[in-house]
């Protein structure tokens, strides 16, 4: 059935408004980082990455599903159409798209970066997953390695000829990093040794690549236990020798492949370091801090979970929406004669609500990580400090939001897409059903949505004394003040009732028991999420107002006007919970299951 919409991945009016309407990423230009580009370079990188996408990444997404890695006992097998896509990302320059123009890159703001990437991943994240690695790796080198190690792995990592991987967790640990036992001891040339295993290690190994860069998180021996004792390790597949030519095989096997749900074309991993004399690895920066190096690559990777969500459901959607187009069935309530035509399915009402709730999850999902990819360029570029702490403090306290919202939402957009296409949605012989599983992994990557609850209401929200929470709150009162006039003004003064009542919910969990607190740690995250999003969509209510395309215009205002009538409603609803501080979590006994 051919498709009616110019692409499945994107509604491309939808991204350039975000990004010019709402966003003014173009007003960048007049910073001196981004002084060589224009609309013109940025829409450039996007026809680009989508042009690639659609070419390299999207028509193998189905036979990387079908075929996964696979290990013959020496070396692992990947379907060799992912190894030419990442060839044309790298060659196209998309691994650096962000980089100074001394490392090869772009030099494109984070947001338009961010933007192209997200196009790669709705054509296919499991391929995608590799360079998403592999970027966050590299910058985590760039901030916190040593210069040699900069100048040794970052070259090779941009031009896509290395590709990194972060190790984290190992079996007996699971999220609680506390509890790993990697350890290294110094090997007196300046390098250590390191043993341990690591588990559930994305892009570990493969056949994709020259060499593979694990950063590995272990213990220096004798270092203090807890997270205080957790240092930052750089251990490549192969050694380097100083010409940069790559030496002898490191200590590094793989233990076995992992077969997850979805992203099946992603190699998952298990490695043992050390299975002989240890692991061949350099110190990142200093001993002990290992844990607070990684969270450069964590919160780089948990934006990117988010927005790998959000694509997955805004693929998931259009794919839905160009079906219940073009499939007829059925008649109008009202049509009383067989004979007559049957109608296409989206002018049944309820196919229609399961597309607007798709819209405005994964349009406000979007929305939403592509402000946080803006104030990544403010923290970087702005000309004032203020301004550069204010949008620092922000992205902190929306950092798990943008991992955690669109994990659980869009994931529902992509449930809704399969029910929109009734029993063919759950068949191979339609996409949908592979949308769905790729994202259902996004609510555990990168850290639970469950934990994501407890860093925002056990951390984020108190930090500095609550500065990053005030701020958030002066952000939105604003945007709600500027929608006080106009179509949008019963919006605004639902979500100003909603955000007040946000602010009574964080007073009476702060006072109260933070065993109580905690326990409902997931609901409090909820409401916030969805009162963060209703501002997403409240800015693009305020935004819309002079676009020029009528039936976009329209269509926009009625996504936000469902989130506003159908969803926001909803998550007021565990504000009554969250009030009376209920203990029923808390409570309830092991032994009662």
């Amino acid at each position: 059935m051919p498709s009616l919409l110019p692409s499945l991945l994107i509604d491309r009016r939808d991204l350039d408004f975000q990004l010019y309407d709402v966003l003014r990423v173009q007003d960048l230009t007049a910073r001196d980082r981004f002084a060589e580009h224009s609309r013109e370079t940025f829409d450039a990188s996007i026809d680009t990455a989508l042009r690639l996408a659609e070419r390299y990444f999207a028509p193998h997404n189905r036979k990387s599903d079908l075929e996964e890695p696979r290990f013959d006992g020496s070396r692992v097998h990947v379907t060799p159409e992912v190894r030419e896509a990442l060839d044309a990302f790298s060659k196209a320059g998309m691994m650096a798209a962000g980089q100074d123009f001394e490392l090869g890159g772009m030099q494109l703001p984070h947001t338009v970066a961010l933007a192209g990437f997200g196009l790669f991943k709705a054509a296919n994240m499991a391929t995608a997953s590799y360079p998403m690695l592999t970027m966050a790796a590299a910058n985590l080198i760039l901030a916190h390695g040593s210069e040699e190690q900069k100048a040794r792995y970052v070259p090779n990592m941009l031009a896509g000829r290395w590709i990194g991987t972060m190790a984290l967790t190992e079996p007996h640990a699971g999220s609680s990093l506390a509890d790993i036992r990697t350890t290294a001891e110094p090997a007196g040339d300046g390098t250590w040794r390191l043993t341990g295993n690591k588990i559930f290690i994305s892009g570990g190994d493969h056949d994709l690549s020259e060499n593979i860069v694990h950063m590995v998180l272990g213990r220096v021996r004798g270092a203090p236990a807890g997270i205080r004792g957790i240092s930052l390790f750089l251990v490549p597949k192969f050694l380097v020798e100083p010409d940069g030519s790559l030496g002898r095989r490191n200590d590094v096997a793989l233990a076995g492949l992992i077969h997850k749900m979805g992203w099946r074309g992603t190699t998952s991993t298990m490695l043992n370091f050390g299975e002989g004399e240890g692991a061949v690895a350099w110190l990142v920066g200093e001993p002990s801090q290992g844990l607070s190096y990684m969270f450069h690559m964590m919160n780089e990777a948990r934006i990117a979970v988010g927005l790998g969500a959000v694509m997955l459901g805004y693929t998931g959607y259009l794919h839905a929406l160009d079906y219940a187009r073009s499939r007829p069935q059925g008649r109008p309530a009202g049509a009383k004669d067989p004979s007559t035509p049957q109608r296409p399915i989206i002018e049944h009402a309820d196919v229609r609500r399961m597309l607007l709730a798709q819209k405005a999850y994964v349009e406000g999902g979007l929305a939403l990580c592509l402000y946080a990819a803006r104030l990544v360029d403010e923290r970087r570029t702005a000309a004032d400090e203020g301004a550069r702490r204010e949008a620092g403090l922000l992205l902190d306290i929306l950092t798990p939001l943008v991992k955690a919202w669109p994990a659980q939402y869009c994931l529902e957009a992509n449930d809704l897409a399969i029910q929109v296409h009734g029993g063919y949605g759950y068949t191979r012989e339609y996409p949908v059903e592979q949308f769905y599983r790729d994202n259902r992994l996004n609510p555990i990557h990168e850290g639970t949505n469950g934990i994501q609850a407890l860093d925002l209401l056990g951390r984020k929200v108190t930090m500095e004394g609550g500065a990053a929470f005030r701020l958030l709150a002066r952000e939105i009162r604003a945007a709600i003040d500027r929608a006080a006039s106009g179509e949008a003004a019963g919006h605004a003064a639902d979500l100003a009732r909603t955000w007040d009542l946000i602010e009574r919910v964080t007073s009476t969990l702060a006072a109260g028991p933070s065993d109580r607190a905690l326990a409902n740690a997931s609901l409090y995250l909820d409401l916030v999420g969805h009162a963060v999003v209703a501002w997403m969509w409240l800015r693009q209510a305020v935004a819309v107002r002079e676009h020029p395309d009528a039936a976009f215009r329209s269509g926009k205002l009625q996504a936000c006007r469902y989130f506003f009538h159908y969803e926001l409603p909803r998550a007021r609803a565990h504000a009554e919970v969250l009030l009376s501080l209920d203990p029923t979590l808390l409570d309830m006994r092991p032994d009662w299951f």
